[in-house]
């Protein structure tokens, strides 16, 4: 089993920063990637920012020149910058990890953490 852990989020003003980080830990081979997804209330679940092992980035072009995905593959940890906080930023952010688990195929899974809130609001 994999177990995906987010954290970091919270309350903060427009204009302010903050950092989510998120861990997985259990059966894992090998990391592919980690990505953040965020959902808002009445919309889609959207990708926000993802890391491969190698270090390519993926950004949504809302948060672009906002926010910075960066990962510790020694530790099976992602993490997001984000700066210059938007109210539309306002979101459950959700943690995705591309894993090949011990014990089985090299096909890759994905996981996903239980969410964190982020509220943008003054």
């Amino acid at each position: 089993q994999v177990h995906v852990e987010e954290s970091g989020g919270g309350l903060v003003q427009p204009g302010g920063s903050l950092r989510l980080s998120c861990a997985a830990s259990g059966s894992i081979f090998s990391i592919n990637a980690m990505g953040w997804y965020r959902q808002a209330p009445g919309k889609q679940r959207e990708l926000v920012a993802r890391i491969t092992s190698g270090g390519s980035t993926y950004y949504a072009d809302s948060v672009k020149g906002r926010f910075t995905v960066a990962r510790d593959n020694a530790k099976n940890t992602v993490y997001l910058q984000m700066n210059s906080l938007k109210s539309e930023d306002t979101a459950v952010f959700y943690c995705n990890a591309e894993v090949v688990v011990t014990g089985g195929s090299a096909a890759r899974y994905n996981y996903w953490g239980q969410g964190t809130q982020v509220t943008v609001s003054s």
